[in-house]
């Protein structure tokens, strides 16, 4: 009887890429990494200490080159002294496409890190019937429901394959200013529900995530190249509520303040009910120091910034790897 009822849950793993992500290998210094970290402390775990659910499992994924780095080592001793829910760390790299790679390269980086990553995961979730993942930004946060509000909806339609919120809000972590945020593609804040035997197969996880169809410059069958995508992937639901908060830091690689997704600033007693329902009511500003680059950029019009970030990321970045 026990043993039938293992085989029948559903486990839900919080997956946040920590290091392996986009350009430069993934990883932009070890000042870059504390800043992260100290963020990560501060706002994300109380947020997810704030879960009405803490029935899931946080997936912390990094490089290799991170497993005997000081401030990783540290984090993970952190982690391990918190209570309320279960962490695991992979050290292969990210478990999805990026599309910051050529799509062959992609495609083996992806396929490498399913291999080192799985059997690991599989240890430690046991017996099971499903497995939902959940992408956790390392500097964003959910709403105090999301968490029960996903596991919820996927048992009551098993039809869906996986599910995201479409709106939220956005919050700078150095004033707590925060307003409505309502992107016009399909954010990083969605759940991707799969079978057990899938999950724990790594080209099967690759190929159950492929686009049905051509879509720009990915053809069909191409591993959910970026968020925007998970609905030609799989079978998708938008859920109704703001479920997610981005955080703005002055760290971020393409998100800040004066996005034009970025709507009424909210003020007043909703101000405080939101981030209390995002569990940093009473959560210090954040004070890290920022490089001259980054202080110039702030200072500079959305719109500049985000050719400046795009010249340095994609053009510079490329000819260096030549």
């Amino acid at each position: 009887m026990q043993e039938n009822q293992e085989k029948s849950k559903t486990i839900t793993l919080l997956q946040v890429p920590f290091t392996g992500l986009g350009n430069f290998g993934g990883f932009r210094g070890n000042r870059w990494l504390k800043n992260r970290i100290q963020i990560f402390k501060q706002f994300v775990i109380p947020s997810l200490q704030n879960q009405s659910s803490k029935n899931f499992i946080l997936w912390c994924s990094w490089r290799p080159e991170e497993k005997k780095n000081p401030y990783v080592k540290e984090l993970v001793s952190y982690l391990d002294s918190i209570k309320e829910f279960r962490t695991v760390h992979t050290f292969h790299g990210i478990c999805f496409y990026d599309d910051k790679y050529p799509d062959d390269i992609a495609r083996e980086r992806l396929l490498t890190s399913l291999h080192g990553t799985i059997p690991e995961l599989l240890n430690v979730i046991g017996e099971c019937s499903q497995v939902l993942v959940t992408l956790q930004p390392s500097d964003d946060l959910y709403a105090s429901e999301s968490v029960s509000a996903i596991q919820d909806y996927l048992r009551n339609n098993p039809n869906i394959q996986a599910i995201g919120f479409k709106q939220g809000y956005i919050i700078n972590y150095q004033t707590k200013e925060v307003a409505d945020y309502t992107p016009t593609t399909n954010p990083p804040f969605y759940t991707i529900r799969f079978p057990r035997d899938v999950f724990a197969d790594p080209l099967g996880h690759a190929e159950y995530t492929a686009l049905k169809k051509d879509v720009g410059k990915y053809p069909k069958g191409t591993p959910i190249p970026s968020h925007e995508y998970v609905a030609d992937s799989l079978q998708y639901a938008i859920a109704d509520d703001r479920g997610f908060m981005v955080g703005v830091h002055g760290e971020n690689v393409s998100t800040n303040w004066n996005i034009p997704f970025r709507g009424d600033t909210i003020v007043g007693e909703k101000r405080e009910k939101v981030l209390k329902e995002f569990g940093i009511l009473d959560t210090p500003l954040l004070k890290i120091p920022l490089s001259i680059r980054k202080i110039i950029l702030r200072s500079l019009p959305h719109s500049i910034r985000r050719k400046l970030r795009y010249w340095w990321n994609e053009k510079l970045y490329n000819f260096l790897r030549k």
